[in-house]
C-alpha cells in the first residue's frame, strides 16, 4: 500500500498535539452538549483502504462524509459546512486562528469556529468547536467528498466503537456503570484522555497513540528498543509531514507485537522519528471501543489466533492527486518504477488506458494488489507517453 501525500494530512492533524503545538492546546475540546436519543446508534460506514469513513445528513442539505481520526485533539470541518453551521452567538473561541505549518513549508492560518448543531444518525452534538479546513485534497485522494475530520474529543461523551470487520461505527451513552465487554481492555496511561496506550514488541513495552486517521499499520520509534528485522528497513514511499515530504524506512521486524491478548507475527513497520501509533491496517482487524470516561480501549476480535501481515506489493510511486492528473511526489529507490525512469513532478493522466479520474483509492488498491504490472501515461509537453511498470513486494 503506497501512503499518498493527501492521506498524510490526516497525520499530520494528529501530529500536532503530539508534538506539542500551543495554539491546538487551547482548542480540544468535547461538544458543549451531546445527546444521544437512542441507547444504541449504529452508523454504516464505507470502508477506503484502512479508513472508515461515515455518512450523516440531518436536514435538506448534505449528505456529509466525514472520517473519525482517533489521533486528532481537533475536528475540521470543511468551510462550506462551517458557513452552515456556525453559530454566530457563541461566545468567541479564546484562539480565533490556528497557525499551522503546512507540508510544502508554507504556513497556512485555520479559523477556529463553534458549530450550533452536528448530527450522527439519532445522536445531537451541540456548540461543536472546530477549525475550518478545506479537505478538497482529501476528497481527491479517496475519491469521496470529504466534509470533516472528528477528533477524538468530540467523541468524549459516548463510548465510540470502530467495527471494522462490519464496517460500522456504534456510539453507546458512557454515563451507565462501565458495560462488559469481551476482548483486551488497555488503559490509556495519561491523564489528557489521549489514547495512548502499551503494547509490547518481543520482551519491550512502549507506548504507541492509536491512530485510526492514519492507513498505515505500526509506525515505529525506535528509539529505547532493540527491534530486528527479517527484511529490509528499506526505503519507502514518502510520507507528507509538518516539514516537508519525507521517505519512510520501512521493514519486516522479527519480533511479534502484542495489543492486549492479541498477537501480530512479524509484522511490516515503517519507521518514524515521532510517536509510535498503530493505524488503520493494523486496527482493521479489530471492533475497538474507545471510552474517554475511563480512559481505556477495548481490542477485539472473534479469532485468538495470530495475526500474520501479508507482504505489502507497491508499484513504487507516491502521488499528489486530484481529478485530472496525479503529480508523482516520491519514487522508491531501486523500483522497478526508478529503473523505468519516472521522476519526481511527472504528471499522469491515466492507468491501464482509463483517465485518472476513474480511479479512485480502493479500485487503485485493488490494482497493486493483483497486478504484476501497471501502465501508467504521463503527459510530456503536449503529447501522452505510456510506461509499464512492475509491481513488486516492497516488503515481502
Amino acid at each position: 500500500m503506497i501512503p499518498h501525500r493527501a492521506t498524510a494530512l490526516l497525520a499530520i492533524c494528529g501530529a500536532l498535539i503530539i508534538t506539542g503545538c500551543s495554539t491546538l492546546r487551547r482548542v480540544p475540546m468535547p461538544p458543549r452538549r451531546t445527546t444521544l436519543e437512542s441507547q444504541r446508534i449504529e452508523l454504516p460506514a464505507q470502508t477506503i483502504s484502512s479508513y472508515l469513513i461515515i455518512e450523516t445528513r440531518w436536514d435538506k442539505n448534505g449528505p456529509y462524509h466525514l472520517i473519525i481520526d482517533t489521533g486528532a485533539s481537533v475536528t475540521l470541518v470543511s468551510p462550506e459546512l462551517a458557513a452552515r453551521y456556525s453559530d454566530t452567538s457563541a461566545p468567541p473561541i479564546p484562539q480565533t486562528q490556528v497557525r499551522v505549518k503546512s507540508a510544502d513549508g508554507n504556513t497556512t492560518l485555520l479559523p477556529a469556529v463553534t458549530l450550533r448543531r452536528f448530527f450522527l444518525g439519532k445522536a445531537r452534538f451541540e456548540r461543536v468547536p472546530a477549525l475550518v479546513y478545506d479537505c478538497s485534497a482529501l476528497s481527491a485522494h479517496f475519491g469521496v467528498k470529504i466534509d470533516g475530520i472528528l477528533g477524538f474529543p468530540f467523541f468524549r461523551d459516548t463510548l465510540l466503537t470502530l467495527d471494522y470487520p462490519r464496517s460500522r461505527v456504534l456510539l453507546v451513552p458512557n454515563t451507565a456503570l462501565p458495560p462488559s465487554l469481551p476482548g483486551s481492555t488497555i488503559p490509556f496511561n495519561n491523564a489528557s484522555r489521549t489514547p495512548l496506550i502499551p503494547v509490547t514488541l518481543g520482551d519491550e513495552t512502549f507506548i504507541t497513540l492509536i491512530d485510526s486517521g492514519s492507513d498505515g499499520a505500526l509506525s515505529l520509534n525506535p528509539v529505547g528498543l532493540h527491534a530486528t528485522f527479517d527484511f529490509g528497513p528499506r526505503p519507502g514511499p514518502s510520507v507528507a509531514t509538518l516539514t516537508g515530504d519525507h521517505p519512510q524506512p520501512v521493514g519486516r521486524v522479527t519480533q511479534s507485537l502484542q495489543i492486549g491478548g492479541y498477537t501480530f507475527m512479524r509484522p511490516v513497520v515503517t519507521l518514524t522519528d515521532d510517536l509510535s501509533s498503530l493505524g488503520g491496517a493494523m486496527l482493521k482487524n479489530f471492533t475497538v471501543t474507545f471510552d474517554q470516561r475511563r480512559n481505556q480501549a477495548t481490542f477485539y476480535r472473534e479469532s485468538s489466533a495470530p495475526i500474520l501481515t501479508p507482504s505489502r506489493r507497491s508499484a513504487g510511486l507516491s502521488f499528489d492527486k486530484n481529478r485530472v492528473y496525479w503529480r508523482i511526489t516520491n519514487i522508491v529507490p531501486g523500483s522497478p518504477a526508478a529503473a523505468a525512469g519516472i521522476q519526481a513532478g511527472d504528471l499522469c493522466t491515466r492507468i491501464n488506458g482509463e483517465l485518472i479520474a476513474s480511479w479512485n483509492l480502493r479500485r487503485y488498491e485493488e490494482l497493486t494488489g493483483s497486478a504484476k504490472s501497471i501502465t501508467f501515461t504521463f503527459l510530456r509537453g503536449t503529447l501522452e507517453q505510456d510506461t509499464s511498470v512492475a509491481v513488486f513486494d516492497l516488503v515481502p
